[in-house]
């Protein structure tokens, strides 16, 4: 089975899915489409048929952000110039797969979806880097396996758009 991706629509079906984070899950149910109208935040959603509905089964979020100079560490800090206060990151605010979809690696899928697009879209629009604020220590685990690093005295994560590019280069 080959994964896409795609813009979520307001006809994809999210009622039934069940991510084990209420959190994660009242978004796509009930504010996803609320900020993708508001301009907030872009969710991209993969799905599948069942019962003449097409199911979300996985989704992420991606926007524009900033971080603060300070947060970001020494190493990487003194490489941009002193007048910069806030540095370009884009935030891959959520990201989740429901429990009942077992397509191995879906979490996976969805996360190097996310990369990828953020990768893109740094050719266009300047980031140093894609920002992750885990909702708990799975979500961190999750994160760290990939790469991304601790913010200095934040809980944020975020791996920097050199290593992306890596990836995909």
């Amino acid at each position: 089975m080959s994964l896409q991706t795609e813009n979520l629509k307001s006809s994809h079906y999210r009622k039934d899915f069940y991510s084990g984070k209420e959190l994660l899950d009242n978004y796509i149910k009930k504010q996803a489409n609320q900020d993708i109208k508001k301009k907030l935040s872009v969710c991209f959603v993969i799905t599948e048929n069942e019962d003449k509905k097409e199911k979300v089964k996985g989704y992420y979020t991606l926007s524009n952000s900033g971080v603060s100079r300070e947060m970001i560490p020494g190493n990487y800090q003194k490489k941009f110039p002193k007048s910069y206060k806030t540095i370009p990151v884009t935030l891959l605010g959520r990201l989740a797969r429901d429990r009942q979809y077992n397509v191995e690696r879906a979490g996976e899928f969805l996360l190097m979806d996310a990369l990828y697009k953020c990768h893109l879209a740094a050719k266009e629009i300047a980031s140093f880097a894609v920002v992750v604020d885990p909702i708990d220590e799975e979500a961190e685990s999750f994160y760290e396996k990939y790469g991304f690093m601790f913010l200095p005295d934040s809980k944020k994560m975020f791996l920097s758009m050199k290593t992306i590019d890596q990836l995909f280069s």
